[in-house]
């Protein structure tokens, strides 16, 4: 199950490039959590398919000429690691950031249960186990 859950995860990701949309239903429980990000300001978690439709509005909306670029999706058992990269332009300052991060999705029956996000790709990595502190 665990390549069904990268290649789960990978499509989802096109989707969402393509119409910005989650792609399919996620688990009932589902949460968006950004507790593992170091320094969020914003809430920590955000449950459900409509959390991660707030948490994706609110974070648009604050950018100009965004983008989100899955340069892998690793194979972690039950999780998948996303390493990206995200760049953009502040709408508020017309700074342009670029961040390479990496989130952990926990699939359960094909479903996303949880995603979390982190600041950097080695955080991922330890914490879904594929790589040693």
């Amino acid at each position: 199950m665990s390549q069904e859950n990268v290649e789960i995860v990978r499509r989802g990701f096109e989707h969402w490039a393509n119409t910005g949309e989650f792609l399919g239903t996620p688990h009932a429980d589902f949460v968006w959590d950004m507790s593992t990000f170091r320094g969020w300001p914003e809430n920590q978690t955000y449950p459900g398919i409509e959390g991660f439709r707030r948490f994706n509005a609110e974070w648009q909306e604050v950018w100009d000429d965004y983008e989100f670029e899955v340069e892998d999706c690793i194979d972690a058992g039950d999780q998948v690691v996303i390493i990206a990269r995200q760049r953009g332009r502040s709408k508020a300052t017309g700074g342009a950031v670029e961040m390479h991060l990496g989130q952990v999705w926990t699939m359960h029956d094909g479903q996303a249960i949880r995603m979390q996000m982190y600041a950097s790709p080695g955080e991922a990595l330890v914490a879904a186990g594929v790589q040693a502190t």
